[in-house]
């Protein structure tokens, strides 16, 4: 593979690799020293993350093998391809973090929240995995979602062999519409099952495509997406903001309820599309999306 480092303090803002790949927005990155989702810490060591990228239109044509680790104020990688570029686009590396916290509402629970998680970023994850793995997210611990995603790959998913070792790719539509939903619910799917072959099928036969939302304003993208089986406003929300670039979005999530309920109890106008837009408006409209990230993994780690 080919190997690299991008230095961190060439990132405006710092990156924080643990918080980014743990906190919540993506089910594709694994630790192989199998300790995902088992510290709160921010900046908790220098774990190797690896992943299998699947195509993403002008990004990547084929799919890549990508590990990478923060280590000696470096973000180092190997990989099947260069990996800069792959990585400032899954991990958002050109992002100021700077100029958006400073575009944020000076509020307690945000000071706190990005002081705390110094460097997060939001992911940029390929749209039919991501897709996939917030219909999966229903009621579900990260830990959980993670593993049935994990479970897919390594299940219907393609093999890639590199250096004498097996990756997983996250199976196409087409791969998972070929599945039963007896099959998926030997993974743990559960009634997730039949959501996920459907929205699969339709991807596959062409019945419908999640990158269309890309095109249209903030809440159309939305309304776009829960045609899929399984997915209403929030996870349409979560595709928008960790797949399809919308950072204004805000899923209504049990932590942002929380936070509501606790800290913003004027913007609960009863239903999801009027709340939402009264959190991001709160949340400072552009970049809500990255402070509701923040609070989601400052509140979900106890507020510490």
């Amino acid at each position: 593979m080919e190997q690299g480092a991008i230095p961190i303090a060439e990132l405006a803002g710092g990156f924080d690799l643990q918080s980014t790949g743990e906190s919540g927005q993506s089910y594709l990155w694994d630790r192989p020293d199998g300790e995902m989702y088992t510290t709160t810490a921010a900046h908790g060591g220098d774990a190797w993350y690896e992943t299998v990228v699947t195509p993403i239109p002008d990004v990547i044509e084929e799919s890549a093998v990508v590990r990478v680790r923060q280590v000696d104020g470096e973000l180092r990688w190997e990989s099947t391809t260069d990996a800069v570029p792959l990585l400032t686009h899954l991990l958002r590396l050109d992002d100021d973090l700077h100029a958006i916290e400073a575009d944020t509402p000076a509020d307690p629970l945000l000071d706190s929240a990005f002081e705390r998680y110094r460097g997060m970023r939001l992911v940029r994850d390929p749209v039919f995995p991501c897709l996939i793995s917030f219909i999966c997210s229903a009621q579900m611990r990260v830990s959980r979602i993670h593993g049935m995603q994990r479970r897919l790959a390594r299940e219907y998913g393609d093999e890639i062999q590199v250096d004498g070792e097996t990756y997983h790719a996250f199976p196409t539509p087409g791969q998972l519409a070929e599945r039963t939903e007896e099959e998926l619910r030997e993974l743990s799917l559960g009634y997730r099952a039949p959501y996920v072959q459907r929205t699969a099928a339709m991807i596959a036969d062409g019945e419908a495509d999640p990158r269309a939302a890309m095109g249209l304003d903030y809440e159309d993208a939305r309304d776009h997406l829960t045609q899929f089986v399984g997915v209403g406003d929030k996870v349409a929300d979560c595709v928008l903001l960790f797949s399809l670039g919308f950072t204004e979005a805000v899923p209504l999530d049990t932590w942002i309820q929380t936070a509501i309920a606790d800290h913003y109890p004027d913007c609960d106008q009863g239903g999801y599309v009027s709340t939402s837009r009264a959190i991001r408006e709160q949340f400072g409209g552009q970049y809500a999306g990255y402070a509701q990230t923040y609070v989601f993994h400052y509140l979900r780690n106890g507020g510490n």
